[in-house]
């Protein structure tokens, strides 16, 4: 379609794989953007390799076959590398525009919440990630299409800039769709921006201007985009995940450089990652 990276599906022939799939192809539609869909086969014995080759072709024959009915003028690409699906999937998303995931997979335990590659990838990817959280239904896959708004939690410093460049961009896709924007603040965090410490009004007020200022440029760049600025007093992980139910997708940022320490990503951004009802993107920022 472009010569902009494409959107990465990463599948392993789970149900939360196959939602991710259609979830990357629509994406992949709405975006304007090619589409490559990765089985990253477990490196094992000699002994097993053929079969491990002959079964990563047929499952990704089979998702080919799944992207032709619910895009049909998408052409995906198909990539079995042989590695650990975090450290495969990491290592290719330095030429991805956007890499989709499944919540859990084929090894992943019902009473986990987010699955140990899903975490990881979502942790130390260099593009944007989206986790596309299993639906109940079996005809639900891809997620609920009536959903439009995208929903964003941003921090009143430089790193929300990445945070609503995706949300916009993200919104613009979706004709129609609203987006809103929440912030978190608490009494300590106006303190530590050097906001006003003691008057919870004129922090209150403080958090206002912040989105007002955050938000005004991209404005201008996006006018069909509707939205809706959300300043909350305290954490706003609540107000995230409640939203990510009804929304089409949730957007939360990821600090780079502390990837290596498990410092990627803030208690908002995981706490909203592992019990959100609906995808969620982390963006690095």
């Amino acid at each position: 379609m472009t010569t902009a990276p494409p959107v990465i599906a990463a599948v392993d022939g789970s149900s939360h794989s196959h939602q991710a799939l259609v979830w990357a192809a629509r994406e992949a539609v709405r975006r304007g953007l090619d589409l490559a869909v990765v089985h990253a086969r477990t490196p094992g014995p000699d002994a097993a390799r053929e079969t491990r080759r002959r079964e990563a072709e047929d499952l990704l024959a089979e998702c080919v076959r799944r992207v032709s009915e619910t895009a049909p003028g998408l052409h995906p690409t198909t990539l079995a590398p042989v590695d650990l699906p975090a450290a495969a999937l990491t290592s290719l998303s330095r030429d991805a525009s956007l890499m989709v995931v499944g919540s859990r997979g084929l090894g992943g335990f019902r009473s986990l919440l987010l699955g140990s590659n899903s975490m990881a990838v979502a942790s130390m990817a260099r593009c944007p990630v989206v986790v596309v959280h299993g639906t109940a239904e079996e005809g639900e896959e891809g997620g609920d299409e009536s959903f439009q708004d995208v929903v964003a939690g941003v921090a009143a410093d430089e790193s929300s800039g990445a945070v609503l460049d995706f949300a916009f961009a993200a919104a613009a896709a979706r004709p129609g769709a609203r987006l809103r924007i929440v912030h978190g603040w608490t009494m300590f965090s106006s303190m530590l921006s050097g906001g006003p410490v003691f008057d919870r009004d004129a922090a209150a007020a403080t958090a206002e201007r912040t989105l007002a200022e955050l938000t005004a440029g991209r404005r201008d760049q996006y006018p069909q985009v509707e939205v809706v600025k959300e300043p909350i007093a305290g954490s706003a992980s609540r107000a995230l995940v409640t939203a990510s139910a009804n929304s089409a997708l949730t957007v939360v940022g990821r600090r780079r450089g502390g990837e290596s320490l498990g410092l990627g990503l803030s208690p908002v951004a995981q706490t909203t990652l592992s019990h959100a009802l609906g995808p969620v993107a982390v963006v690095p920022c």
